[in-house]
């Protein structure tokens, strides 16, 4: 029985034939092949329903080149460069449609695709078959292709067993399929955590000696990873992945902290709040998760004969946010964001005057506020400034009034020894 023979005779899976798809992507396929093309449903969507996941975004592959999708699909635009594809798009949907390439990876390759001299593919556009579009593909579980019209499952390298066994396994060789793309190491390590899959050794080593091509990649692409990394409800188990296989350095700005020290204890409570509040449906920031993880950094270079250099700090703050730039491309919009919590930290601590009153009205004031409670949590602070700030919020004007009082009461020394940050500085 040959590849192709075997791979139309798979069994579908029931949960597969009862998974709700995007009713678009299907219209997608179906329109795809009723102009006398081939059509699948694949990578994410498929590999999702078969997890018991629910998909959330739905891609289409297709023998149909780009200008030729685009002449079917009305609302559509043709995208990219390095790898051209057609995004059709309705008033609340999106469907990313990609034709079949190529296999890049053959060694005597004079196909066209053009590679750098580390093996990182520049510009794949050489268009190919189904068979040869699998091989391209990053794992085996993301190489499955479901018409979902004719019922019918494409699995070329045993995907659907991989599934089945719960293991991450390379299609070709890791160790060049990452010099092609070397962000695989890190979509290996998120769809571990993910789906809660082991990875094959090969694709282990492969990480270890390919991962620091990543300094290789656009900041931009990295700030699209950092944000699939740590806001999907994983971002602690992530983190700690990236940190043993030593990528982290290349999504953050910062040092490996020592096992109990205050600024990996902070970064990790900073974490485990991220994985929180998506699980119980609440908004995250990358601004705010950014701000957290770079904290201990700032602390560390704002460090002077064990106190805090308030020059220091107010003056490293853009120093920090232009060096974790070149990591991850960080949206302007979210610079004054991160440079607001840090300094509303030590509003939040002296509390001098009416200031409390200004502070509580700062449109950062909640970000701030969490900030603090985290930094609390981690320093094992026990001053009860957070605790302080959760009463002055929910109070009347008398009794916030009565809460200064007390405070200025409560005060023996000078305002610059009272900032918090003995913990954090040690």
């Amino acid at each position: 029985m040959n590849k192709k023979n075997k791979a139309s005779a798979i069994k579908i899976p029931k949960i597969l034939k009862e998974s709700k798809f995007s009713p678009l992507a299907i219209e997608v396929v179906k329109k795809l092949k009723q102009s006398g093309f081939k059509g699948y449903l694949v990578g994410g969507c498929v590999r999702d329903s078969l997890v018991g996941i629910k998909a959330k975004d739905f891609d289409v592959s297709t023998n149909a080149t780009p200008e030729e999708v685009k002449k079917i699909f009305r609302s559509s635009r043709i995208i990219g460069k390095r790898f051209r594809l057609v995004h059709v798009f309705s008033r609340n949907e999106l469907i990313e449609v990609s034709t079949f390439r190529a296999n890049a990876s053959k060694k005597d390759n004079g196909s066209g695709v053009i590679k750098d001299s580390e093996g990182k593919i520049l510009r794949d556009n050489v268009w190919g078959t189904l068979e040869e579009d699998c091989i391209r593909r990053d794992f085996s579980i993301n190489a499955l292709y479901f018409d979902p019209i004719e019922n019918n499952l494409c699995d070329f390298h045993s995907g659907l067993q991989h599934i089945q066994k719960k293991i991450l396994v390379s299609i070709g060789n890791p160790l060049i399929r990452f010099e092609e793309d070397p962000v695989r190491s890190l979509r290996a390590i998120r769809f571990s955590s993910k789906l809660d899959f082991k990875i094959s050794n090969d694709v282990k080593e492969a990480i270890y000696q390919k991962g620091h091509l990543l300094r290789n990649i656009s900041n931009a692409r990295m700030f699209d990873e950092f944000c699939k990394i740590f806001l999907t409800k994983k971002a602690f188990n992530n983190f700690n992945k990236l940190n043993s296989f030593g990528v982290l350095k290349y999504l953050i700005n910062t040092d490996n902290y020592v096992k109990n020290s205050f600024g990996l204890r902070f970064q990790h409570a900073a974490l485990i709040n991220t994985d929180n509040r998506l699980k119980a449906s609440k908004s995250v920031t990358p601004g705010f998760l950014i701000a957290a993880l770079l904290w201990p950094r700032l602390i560390d270079i704002s460090k002077e004969k064990g106190s805090l250099n308030l020059r220091k700090f107010f003056r490293s703050m853009d120093r920090i946010i232009r060096e974790q730039q070149v990591l991850t491309a960080v949206p302007r919009k979210f610079h004054g964001y991160i440079k607001d919590i840090w300094s509303l930290q030590l509003k939040l601590e002296t509390r001098l005057g009416h200031q409390p009153y200004k502070i509580l009205n700062h449109p950062r004031f909640r970000a701030a506020y969490d900030f603090l409670l985290l930094r609390e949590e981690a320093a094992r602070d026990s001053q009860g400034i957070g605790d302080w700030w959760t009463q002055f919020q929910k109070v009347n004007r008398t009794s916030k009034i009565e809460l200064l009082k007390s405070l200025r009461e409560s005060r023996s020394g000078p305002v610059e020894k009272k900032f918090g940050f003995l913990e954090e500085l040690s």
